[in-house]
């Protein structure tokens, strides 16, 4: 990070090096048969490429959460996805309500908004507005300023989230907005999957946690600054 970066709060969540101030949800340490750190990225091995245990079975893995918490803040990071691949950046996370509404099993998952990662033309969920990259997932679509790098090239994204106001951004332009606590988002919300877990939308200190969706992605450059 550049003096002028530090001077304005941000810090580094990823040093470009190892996986230290992380951890997977549900564990106390890194599920290193899923994350591990390439060329100065975080990489999601693809799930038919990781370790068996002797029967046979992958070595568990599941999302890849921060340490520590976080309440406003403006969250920057870097992504690239492989063909057909499906991931996510979701905040705003509790893991005991994950826990609670058991996402441990099978796949150690948090519960939080997400900000969604996936090659649009040839994963089955780009036919849906609200599970295209850069959407609130499963509940608000982004707008038609999105702008999209290829696969296999790096996109640069932002999230924005003060209070009850967040915003998603993608390559330098503001692709979606919301407020909790609104009429409108609180029909979205009944609408979604999220609608029969209690509390999913309360305002909390929450975790910013990598998603495992068992595909090959890479994340680099992750920071944040509180608000």
């Amino acid at each position: 990070m550049t003096p002028t970066e530090r001077a304005a709060g941000w810090r580094l969540l990823f040093d470009g090096r190892t996986l230290a101030g992380w951890r997977g949800v549900g564990y106390d340490t890194v599920p290193t048969g899923h994350w591990v750190v390439v060329d100065g990225a975080i990489k999601k091995i693809a799930n038919g490429d990781v370790p068996r245990v002797p029967d046979g079975r992958p070595l568990n893995g599941g999302d890849l959460m921060t340490v520590d918490s976080f309440a406003d803040f403006e969250l920057t990071f870097e992504w690239k996805v492989t063909p057909g691949a499906n991931s996510g950046v979701k905040y705003n996370v509790s893991e005991a309500m994950s826990i609670a509404n058991g996402q441990m099993t099978p796949g150690h998952s948090a519960l939080g908004f997400e900000y969604q990662i996936l090659d649009d033309d040839r994963h089955e969920d780009g036919k849906l507005p609200t599970h295209r990259s850069g959407a609130l997932y499963d509940l608000i679509a982004p707008n038609d300023g999105k702008r999209l790098r290829p696969v296999g090239e790096w996109n640069r994204s932002t999230v924005i989230f003060r209070g009850n106001h967040g915003e998603h951004w993608l390559n330098g332009r503001r692709i979606l907005e919301f407020e909790l606590g609104t009429a409108r988002m609180d029909s979205l919300l009944a609408k979604s999957k999220y609608r029969t877990i209690p509390g999913f939308a309360n305002r909390r200190v929450g975790h910013i946690v990598l998603q495992d969706h068992g595909d090959e992605v890479y994340f680099r450059n992750v920071k944040v600054r509180p608000l």
